[in-house]
């Protein structure tokens, strides 16, 4: 898996995450955080004791900040008894390290934290919220809906690695909040009747299909120039119409032997490894769908945005971590995939992948209107992944009929639909998110005036959502 460097048009800084946050937590200096620990200590105890004599209920603030350490560390052990549930954490240090010692030690066992968090859970259910339409108090209810809501979604994660068993949907609403739609396979026959005239020639649709994909492939050893140009016009576009955090940076990799195309690992400090999966063959298209997904104005972004509005300017430590199967992530990668579309609009794309990609892929650039209108096609089949993870979790079909399954419906090569069925595996209703998310935050942004013709809206109402701590249930 060979490194990336820099493409020469953006060159990224490499931070040492540890050592900064081992120095300077949230830029309060070590000695001076420690007197403000102390002192919400002693609120939290003296808020404690007048309750107990009927005073005022406990100002929410306060309370948050406290139970948000406690969720931070909750989420810290859920992420030592499953490896893939912590995607991201930068906070300090000696949490992580005393909360691995008592899971370590047994006093943090997968029933003390589910009861925990359910303590969490009513203790913010009893929190008075503020009224009024000011964006204080709306940022006071958003954060007490996102920290009710990953705690709920972790409550039930723990319940899971304890043995709960749900259905694909009832798993989906506990750890994401959402359901995705059901589709039956006359929806899809429909979709795929309007291909047979985009793909004659031999054979089945999804063998046309393949054939027709396999002249868009990129060769190997242009994968990385076309790849650098793609994150490099896509930050360029991203920071002609958002305030980047000044320290933001990343960093390539191409890796094999994993069951994704693409993932960023958030470091903290603006700073992201975006890793790209070279195993099977990567088409035209994904050049910029990763670069936008993965980095510009998705993952890399949106995380970087968090770290810099929430973390760093409003001490909210909760947004230091985070668990990969919750709520967030239904924002994150619907924002990801829905902010492909915010960048470049279709004529756009077609333009720039026709003057820059296609030539530096050594790509017939006259057949792009041809390959996007085939892909526009394909582009409707995606809810058939999500059939294919919901039959085959809720154990109606098997591996093999699953694969079947994508292959007809979603026209995955057999080789790709094994690396899927590899997803489902790992990730089981998680792949809800990419496909769902973007719908909803689609339908959010446009129902706020963000319509593709008002573009200044468009981008002021995603910037908006992605620095701040919406869930899928506030998306309605």
């Amino acid at each position: 898996m060979p490194p990336s460097g820099p493409h020469e048009r953006f060159r990224p800084r490499i931070v040492r995450v540890e050592t900064m946050i081992d120095r300077d937590w949230l830029g309060i200096p070590k000695r001076l955080a420690v007197s403000l620990a102390a002192c919400a200590l002693l609120s939290a105890c003296a808020s404690g004791e007048t309750q107990r004599f009927g005073a005022a209920a406990p100002d929410p603030h306060t309370a948050m900040s406290r139970i948000a350490e406690s969720y931070v560390r909750l989420v810290l052990a859920v992420g030592e008894h499953s490896s893939d549930y912590v995607d991201a954490y930068y906070g300090p240090a000696a949490w992580r390290d005393e909360v691995r010692d008592q899971v370590k030690g047994g006093t943090l066992g997968l029933t003390v934290i589910r009861d925990q968090a359910a303590g969490i859970i009513r203790e913010m259910e009893a929190l008075e919220l503020p009224e009024g339409g000011g964006e204080e108090e709306e940022m006071t209810r958003l954060r007490h809906a996102y920290l009710l809501g990953q705690t709920r979604s972790l409550q039930a994660y723990t319940g899971m690695l304890l043995g709960d068993k749900h259905t694909f949907d009832e798993e989906s609403r506990l750890l994401y909040d959402a359901v995705a739609p059901q589709n039956d396979e006359e929806h899809f026959r429909k979709i795929l009747e309007q291909l047979e005239t985009k793909l004659p020639g031999e054979g089945s649709i999804a063998q046309r299909y393949e054939r027709f994909h396999a002249d868009f492939a990129i060769p190997r050893d242009k994968l990385d120039a076309v790849f650098q140009a793609a994150i490099a016009e896509a930050r360029r576009r991203v920071a002609q119409r958002m305030q980047l955090p000044d320290d933001e940076s990343f960093e390539i990799s191409y890796v094999t032997g994993k069951p994704w195309s693409g993932y960023n690992w958030y470091k903290g400090a603006g700073h992201s490894l975006i890793e790209i999966n070279v195993e099977l063959p990567i088409y035209i298209d994904r050049a910029i769908d990763l670069a936008c997904h993965e980095g510009y104005p998705g993952h890399h972004v949106y995380n970087a945005l968090l770290e810099s509005s929430l973390v760093r300017k409003r001490g909210w430590v909760e947004f230091s971590v985070y668990p990969l199967f919750s709520p967030q992530s239904l924002i994150a990668e619907g924002s990801a995939n829905f902010g492909i579309d915010v960048v470049f609009t279709r004529p756009e794309r077609i333009a720039f992948e026709k003057e820059v990609l296609f030539p530096l892929a050594g790509l017939d650039a006259a057949r792009a209107d041809a390959y996007y209108e085939v892909h526009d096609l394909v582009s409707q089949l995606g809810y058939a992944g999500n059939e294919a993870a919901r039959r085959y979790l809720d154990g109606a079909i098997d591996a093999d009929a699953a694969a079947a399954w994508l292959i007809e419906f979603s026209l995955s090569s057999p080789e790709r639909a094994r690396q899927r069925i590899g997803f489902f595996d790992k990730y089981r209703s998680y792949v809800i998110n990419y496909n769902l998310g973007k719908d909803l935050v689609r339908a959010y942004i446009e129902g706020r005036g963000g319509t593709a013709q008002n573009a200044e809206m468009r981008w002021k109402e995603f910037e908006r959502l992605l620095s701040s701590p919406r869930l899928p249930s506030g998306l309605r």
